[in-house]
């Protein structure tokens, strides 16, 4: 990497960039036929994600075809529980499958002896994408935020209603806690590890923070991801932080205030205008175009696209999907997005 300008380093310190910076949330993945060629030669997901010259071609393959201003790992969040000693696999049209935990005993099956060991080949990957960046992209590392986390870890699988993850959690918070805890510290730390293999900027994603109650997201989503950016910018005190509690647009203006968060994601069921009002003046706005919109193209999309921006153009903005990117997307749809955002 070099001292470059980067766009979206610049729009994390607060400036306003014209056109905003993009990248996009699952931009590495199975819209690409150059990505599904390396996951079929690599075997398993998980198999994938601790190969790190296979990991690191993929993290870099979007930004070969598109130009995005970033690159973000390529990895997966279930990779915290998994080093911590849970089995986890995943399935063919099926998705995630974990042994589940359902008691606080259970949880002495699960130890972070061997955390960074096991997390050692993706801190590799991080090395590998540091050195092959396209000039002006940043790259980002990532992880999970600890509810999330563990609703898998709880489930055993996503969920519908979060019934089982949510009944430990508001019938014994107590002893939840001590999961959270321990996932707090586990991915601080990974966290530190990838900043210290080259990540510059780092997200956090709670995907799952919009089914709980206020007053559980505050103990359970908006309480651990302060905690993990204090415990690693105590460390690297520069490096920037996205958050993206997704589902939880009227808990974010908290998130914003927070000075050592850098960013904020909305999903795309947010009112740009409403965080243009609510979060820019504090934080950095990432979002939010539908990626049923970026599947649908069409003049829909544009239309879409210049609403967003318009309604964010008073402030910090980083152009991006308001979720992950849907698999069957045709890739003209991308090419014409990254034409839009850059006219």
């Amino acid at each position: 990497m070099t001292d470059t300008f980067k766009p979206l380093i610049e729009t994390l310190k607060g400036k306003r960039i014209d056109p905003p910076p993009i990248w996009l949330m699952r931009q590495a993945g199975r819209y690409l036929p150059e990505y599904r060629a390396i996951r079929e030669e690599a075997g398993g997901f998980l198999d994938l994600c601790y190969s790190p010259e296979k990991a690191a071609e993929v993290t870099l393959q979007p930004l070969r075809r598109f130009g995005f201003d970033a690159a973000i790992l390529f990895s997966d969040i279930l990779v915290i529980p998994h080093a911590l000693g849970q089995d986890v696999s995943f399935d063919a049209g099926h998705g995630p499958r974990l042994d589940p935990i359902r008691s606080v005993s259970e949880l002495r099956h699960l130890s972070k002896d061997k955390l960074h060991e096991s997390l050692q080949p993706i801190y590799e990957t991080v090395g590998i994408v540091s050195e092959d960046l396209p000039n002006g992209a940043a790259l980002i590392g990532f992880s999970g935020a600890p509810w999330t986390v563990a609703t898998y870890m709880i489930e055993g699988k996503s969920s519908r209603d979060f019934k089982i993850s949510k009944r430990w959690a508001l019938g014994d918070p107590n002893s939840f806690q001590i999961l959270i805890d321990l996932l707090i510290e586990s991915t601080a730390e990974y966290l530190v590890r990838q900043v210290e293999a080259g990540a510059e900027v780092l997200q956090i994603f709670d995907t799952w923070a919009g089914v709980l109650p206020k007053f559980a997201y505050d103990r359970f989503c908006f309480k651990p991801i302060c905690e993990i950016v204090r415990r690693v910018k105590r460390i690297h005190p520069r490096v920037p932080f996205i958050a993206f509690p997704r589902g939880a647009a009227l808990y974010l203006p908290d998130l914003a205030q927070n000075p050592e968060i850098d960013c904020v994601g909305i999903d795309y069921s947010t009112d740009p205008e409403w965080a243009a009002n609510n979060i820019q003046p504090f934080a950095t706005v990432q979002g939010n175009i539908d990626p049923i919109s970026l599947l649908a193209g069409g003049h829909e999309l544009e239309r879409g696209v210049h609403s967003v921006i318009k309604a964010l153009s008073g402030g910090p903005h980083i152009l991006n999907l308001g979720h992950g990117i849907v698999p069957e997307t045709p890739t003209a749809n991308v090419e014409k997005l990254v034409k839009v955002v850059r006219g």
